[in-house]
């Protein structure tokens, strides 16, 4: 009984053995359980939206040779001004009714909600003889007049809420 490569003890032909090793082949991964998913997506979009909220917008810095003014905060309203806008504002809200609103849903002090009944009435005379351009004219005009008294040495004259 011969025995050789390729050949079984038996002296039949054997199938010859590959030299090199066969290829591996790989499995596919497990894929991840559903609530480990769920988790990984969870905590990037939280990441995302802590760091997207938190971190200020970066400013393109100034090149160098040009001229750069510093940002400045605009100068807040004086108050006689912003007394007017209110006033003007509301009046011709009020020019087409009959009744005044509540003081405080309207952003006005007791002394400025005054001035604006003074303003609607003398308004509201003006309008039934001169038309509603000349109301809204004399409105402007007393809105100045009375706001800038009111804070001619920048405060209310008699308190804050009066």
């Amino acid at each position: 009984m011969a025995t050789g490569r390729g050949r079984t003890t038996a002296g039949r032909p054997h199938a010859a053995t590959p030299l090199t090793p066969p290829p591996r082949t790989t499995t596919p991964a497990s894929p991840t359980p559903p609530r480990t998913t769920a988790a990984i997506t969870l905590t990037l979009l939280t990441a995302t939206l802590l760091t997207g909220c938190a971190t200020p917008t970066p400013r393109a810095a100034p090149t160098p040779g040009a001229t750069s003014t510093p940002e400045t905060t605009p100068a807040p309203t004086p108050p006689a001004d912003l007394c007017a806008r209110l006033i003007s504002h509301w009046s011709r809200e009020l020019l087409a009714t009959d009744t005044y609103g509540d003081y405080q849903s309207m952003g006005l002090s007791n002394g400025q909600y005054a001035i604006l009944m003074d303003v609607v009435d003398a308004a509201r005379t003006e309008l039934t003889r001169q038309g509603r351009a000349a109301a809204e004219k004399l409105l402007d005009r007393l809105a100045d007049e009375r706001c800038a008294a009111r804070y001619r040495d920048g405060n209310p004259t008699s308190g804050p809420w009066s």
